[in-house]
């Protein structure tokens, strides 16, 4: 099946319908996909500033590894369920949308590479006395993976943002 045709489909489904006719339902859902963006975005930083020892210093790395991630998740299922009403009120703009696309696939990188790369690294590292020095865990590996974390949610922000200029 074609793309469009799923756009379609979606721009005529009831989810569509109730996103289209009801605005102040609309505003509310917009609000929760902000509020889950903050958290997301707050979670991605706290985790990522930390690994670089940026922040939270004096707080040990499991306790921020695990908070995070919890947190993250809670975001990322917000942010998903708000996204998906909101996208059925424009959903055949946002078929057209190269940003939308773009974040579409930045937003699936930053998906895989948190659940995949990040948070099996970071728990790695945080679980190890001295993550990187003596442990098995290079601080550099560490490093290297927050710097791009920070660059993947960045694009993900930025292209979402986009979406209403374009």
């Amino acid at each position: 099946m074609e793309l469009l045709h799923v756009f379609e489909w979606f721009d005529q489904s009831l989810l569509a319908d109730a996103a289209k006719a009801y605005g102040g339902v609309f505003v509310l859902v917009q609000g929760v996909h902000l509020l889950s963006l903050a958290l997301l975005g707050g979670m991605v930083l706290a985790g990522d500033l930390r690994m670089l020892g940026l922040l939270l210093t004096d707080v040990p790395a499991r306790t921020v590894v695990a908070a995070t991630q919890r947190w993250f998740s809670v975001a990322l299922g917000l942010m998903v369920l708000s996204g998906t009403f909101m996208s059925g009120a424009v959903a055949l703009k946002l078929y057209y949308s190269e940003m939308f696309l773009a974040k579409m696939v930045a937003l699936a990188t930053g998906i895989v590479f948190f659940y995949g790369i990040r948070g099996p690294l970071f728990r790695l590292a945080a679980d190890e006395p001295t993550a990187g020095a003596a442990g098995t865990t290079s601080i550099w590996a560490v490093r290297l993976t927050a710097i791009a974390s920070l660059c993947i949610w960045f694009t993900v922000a930025a292209s979402g943002r986009w979406i209403g200029f374009s």
